[in-house]
């Protein structure tokens, strides 16, 4: 990880895969946290909720800050660790039954004792209400869960499943108080009952949170800071700018291309940019119930004309990579499938593949994005793959778009014939980016029936602890996605958090899931 600041020698480098500090320039004290009120952190990825049952997607950004998992990732970790759970371990061979035991003496922010019965009833309840788009797809080998006393929690799963640490490690897995929350039905007051490090002091949907230290956090993180407040923008243009004159501290996630570069250049002598690879990745998807994105030719010819290098460079300056698999660079078991089977965009190997299918008249395709989740660029990028695709001659492209919320409905219920999404990975595996996407229920809304993958491959790779064994299954994975072209990987993103010069921190702040640890952030008083 780079940081960028022309003030002063670069700051300590930070490589993504460990997020382990190497030395720096200088070094510097951290005084008082309060001494200059909350550090406010900007950013354009505001929660679709503020219930754990309910999200697989940004709101995790908040949720790893206010509530409590067993198992998370301390600063250094790229394997889960022990969290409100003092220790977790499978116990047979299997990898069927895993077994963790709570830190003694756990309470909610309210006092409320958190108990291995919390726990049982946190993950009963993300399957019981079973919500659309929800996590509960998250929890596929989990059968049951059982409690042994105040303190110790198992998990009998269904299958081997090596991954399911992992699972337990997300957000969405995250512990809340069985007196606050009901075992049927999402909660929808703007409240919040967790035992993370900070409590939720006041909530503003889509303008910002308020965050305070919990005084009765017992867990990894130590906290740098005792209050934080999350500002919610709706464009990097305007988060830049309340940063440039004060208004924030830091900001972490949705940095336009343009923004980026601005920052890397003169006139930022009291801002400092943090630069690390990342593991965020963007695509299409492809709505089998509709006429022509159902048709695997239609699919294929997309994969054909689609130039990845002009979107990662015309777009977003190079901020991006190019993407030829659903698994990114940089994880065990990547592959370069779709470039390996289409190679460099082609129109005549297009048209072969659309008339070869039977297909020769212009092929109408509607295109969708959100207006408000991956970034200011979003509009632009879409407006490059219709001019790419109309360019071509074989399609007629019309553009539309929402605001996230009304988005996520849309494509649940099937509306879009195409459609784009980002996915930040729920923990750092392979594995992560193939079953989300694949199964009857899956975090798409979308059905995708796969069972080469999810009978036979995923198992497979399950079975096995050492995750370095399974690039076999992964690859085979990979090369049915490409065959199927129901999936579209367009980019690799990189990580930047940019931030006031008074801040530190910012380069040990975001762990394996690109989440910011807003415990890290603290301010400076001295070199």
């Amino acid at each position: 990880m780079r940081v960028f600041n022309r003030k002063r020698c670069l700051r300590p480098a930070v490589v993504i895969a460990s997020i382990s500090l190497v030395a720096g320039c200088s070094v510097f004290s951290d005084g008082d946290p309060d001494s200059a009120g909350p550090i406010v952190v900007g950013t354009t990825s505001a929660p679709s909720t503020l219930d754990p049952a309910a999200s697989w997607d940004g709101s995790w950004e908040l949720f790893r800050n206010i509530y409590q998992t067993l198992l998370a990732y301390p600063n250094g970790a790229t394997t889960p660790q022990p969290d409100a759970a003092r220790s977790c371990r499978f116990t047979d061979a299997s990898n069927r039954v895993y077994r963790c035991e709570l830190r003694p003496g756990m309470k909610f922010a309210d006092g409320h004792p958190l108990d291995a019965q919390a726990v049982k009833y946190s993950i009963d309840r993300i399957r019981n209400i079973n919500a659309p788009g929800g996590p509960a797809g998250l929890l596929g080998s989990l059968d049951r869960v059982q409690v042994a006393g105040d303190r110790d929690v198992v998990f009998q799963l269904n299958k081997s499943d090596a991954t399911f640490p992992f699972v337990l490690a997300t957000p969405a897995m995250s512990i809340v108080d069985p007196d606050d929350y009901s075992a049927h039905a999402l909660r929808n007051d703007g409240k919040v009952f967790g035992s993370g490090p900070y409590t939720l002091k006041s909530y503003q949907e889509g303008k910002q949170a308020e965050l305070v230290k919990n005084g009765n956090y017992q867990g990894y993180a130590e906290r740098k800071n005792d209050a934080v407040t999350i500002r919610y923008f709706q464009d990097s243009a305007t988060m830049v700018k309340a940063l440039r004159d004060g208004g924030i501290d830091v900001t972490y996630r949705g940095l336009a291309a343009d923004d980026i570069v601005a920052l890397q250049g003169r006139g930022t002598e009291d801002l400092q940019l943090v630069e690390g690879a990342g593991a965020d990745i963007n695509y299409l998807v492809f709505n089998p119930k509709d006429p022509w994105a159902a048709r695997q030719a239609v699919r294929k010819a997309v994969a054909q004309i689609v130039d990845r290098p002009a979107i990662a460079h015309n777009v977003y300056k190079d901020t991006v990579d190019p993407l030829y698999s659903m698994v990114p660079k940089g994880l065990t078991g990547h592959t370069t499938g779709f470039f390996d089977d289409f190679g460099d965009p082609s129109v005549p190997k297009a048209r072969e593949i659309l008339t070869g299918a039977g297909i020769t008249q212009k092929v109408p395709l509607t295109l969708w994005y959100t207006t408000d989740r991956y970034g200011s660029e979003t509009a632009e990028e879409f407006q490059e793959l219709k001019r790419q695709l109309d360019d071509s001659g074989l399609f007629t492209i019309t553009l539309k778009s929402r605001p996230w919320k009304t988005y996520v409905a849309g494509y649940q219920k099937g509306e879009y014939p195409v459609f784009g999404r980002g996915w930040s990975p729920d923990f750092p595996d392979a594995d992560n980016f193939i079953a989300p996407f694949v199964g009857q229920q899956n975090a798409l809304g979308t059905p995708y029936p796969t069972p080469e993958i999810t009978k036979v491959l995923l198992p497979e790779s399950r079975r096995e602890s050492d995750r370095a064994n399974v690039v076999k299954e992964f690859e085979q994975a990979q090369q049915i996605l490409v065959r199927d072209a129901r999936l579209l990987p367009l980019w690799q993103g990189k990580q930047y958090v940019a931030a006031s010069d008074d801040i530190s921190g910012g380069e040990r702040a975001l762990d394996p899931s690109s989440i910011m640890m807003m415990w890290e952030l603290s301010r400076k008083t001295s070199w």
